[in-house]
């Protein structure tokens, strides 16, 4: 499983032509789902996300996590996070999960996201077509593969 996490002042995101989530400051997540990932990664990963200190504190320090600072998250799915390039121009998303392995995985993620957060989170819909806005605050941008947790 992995992550892209930027940190933001505000992000949202559109699917299919219609608003589906947004969030003040806090975390847009892209999630990618491969096979092997089980609900261990999702656990880790959550856990990891929630209390990654990436959030200033009051002497402009980073110190404090998305829970901390009371922030929102606001996960999207994105198979395109596992892509292969290594041969010719056209990537492959062959180790990228189908929906019947990756949508529990991802109803679990916003499950245990907000768990852990302590509150719902705000998602996109998975496989639509989406449009994500943001304003990258940092600018932070953090990628964790559960592959690499060792």
């Amino acid at each position: 499983m992995r992550v892209v996490i930027q940190r933001v002042r505000h992000a949202s995101v559109v699917a299919d032509g219609l608003p589906a989530g947004s969030i003040k400051v806090g975390l847009l997540v892209l999630l990618g789902v491969e096979d092997i990932d089980t609900e261990e990664d999702v656990q880790w990963l959550s856990g990891k996300m929630v209390n990654l200190r990436i959030f200033n504190d009051q002497e402009g320090v980073m110190n404090l996590s998305v829970k901390d600072c009371h922030g929102d998250i606001l996960l999207v799915s994105q198979f395109t996070l596992h892509a292969a390039v290594k041969k010719g121009n056209r990537p492959s998303y062959i180790r990228a999960s189908k929906a019947g392995h990756a949508i529990p995985l991802y109803e679990m993620m916003i499950a245990q996201l907000g768990k852990d957060l302590g509150r719902p989170i705000s998602t996109g819909h998975f496989g639509a077509d989406m449009q994500v806005s943001l304003l990258n605050d940092g600018p932070v941008t953090i990628i964790i593969d559960s592959r690499n947790k060792e």
